[in-house]
């Protein structure tokens, strides 16, 4: 989660937690930086910054690793995905698309506007401990603007995705401005048949690792092919947080 969900590595140097090594810090130096590897991967992520204090201590965090779903009689999702115009972000830690009109979800909790959706290699949900290739997070807030509900939809080997080719057609480089993409974007065609799912409590799984997020990880998974997941990866070869512990958390599979 995302997405919003999504996925994405601001540069910086390592932050020592102590005024000496903050002092040294040159000119320009974002203390809050986080990434994905070295001295600001996740497992530092809580150090960076007191508001990043869930993502070491909350007990609701994703992504996870789901085995031992429990079988539940879960309400469907309502998807209203229209075709819409959309501007594509590199945010620094991933590739983020922006849409331009009011697509939305309806869960049993409410309805939900898509703030955004973006992309992670490899997924960050696990089944079993194995993970896809990429995912996509679907980010969605409620009408105060927090995020609320992410959907995770997963990608294996495959034939090409004609909506990820239209996506994929231009990857903006960290700090470009977001490219408007020609015409407008099938959303729905990033979403697979069925719409069976696992749903748990959750968090971004990103800085500041928000909780109070319910995750609906589709089952079914989308395919991608070899060229499509080598162009995301020329951006990001990886940007995955590890899973989290449940913490005694149920994780439910239905829909």
């Amino acid at each position: 989660m995302t997405h919003t969900l999504r996925a994405a590595a601001f540069c910086g140097a390592i932050v020592m937690g102590s005024a000496s090594a903050i002092a040294a810090d040159p000119p320009g130096h974002d203390p809050h930086a986080w990434s994905y590897e070295g001295a600001t991967d996740p497992s530092h992520w809580g150090e960076l910054d007191p508001g990043f204090f869930r993502c070491a201590t909350g007990k609701l965090q994703s992504p996870v690793d789901i085995h031992g779903a429990t079988p539940a009689h879960l309400p469907a999702l309502a998807f209203h995905y229209r075709p819409t115009r959309v501007k594509v972000a590199n945010t620094g830690h991933t590739i983020e698309v922006r849409p331009a009109g009011a697509e939305t979800l309806t869960t049993a909790s409410g309805t939900y506007r898509l703030a955004q959706f973006h992309f992670h290699t490899p997924s960050e949900t696990r089944f079993n401990g194995k993970a896809y290739p990429l995912s996509v997070h679907f980010v969605h807030q409620d009408d105060k603007g927090r995020v609320v509900a992410v959907v995770a939809v997963m990608f294996r080997m495959g034939k090409p995705n004609p909506q990820l080719a239209t996506l994929f057609r231009t990857l903006p480089k960290p700090g470009a401005q977001p490219v408007p993409m020609p015409g407008r974007v099938n959303i729905a065609g990033l979403l697979p048949k069925s719409h069976h799912y696992y749903t748990f409590p959750g968090s971004l799984t990103t800085p500041p690792c928000t909780e109070d997020v319910q995750w609906y990880v589709m089952k079914q998974p989308l395919t991608i092919s070899p060229q499509q997941l080598a162009a995301f990866r020329s951006r990001y070869p990886m940007n995955a947080r590890p899973p989290q512990p449940l913490d005694g958390r149920a994780v439910q599979s239905g829909g």
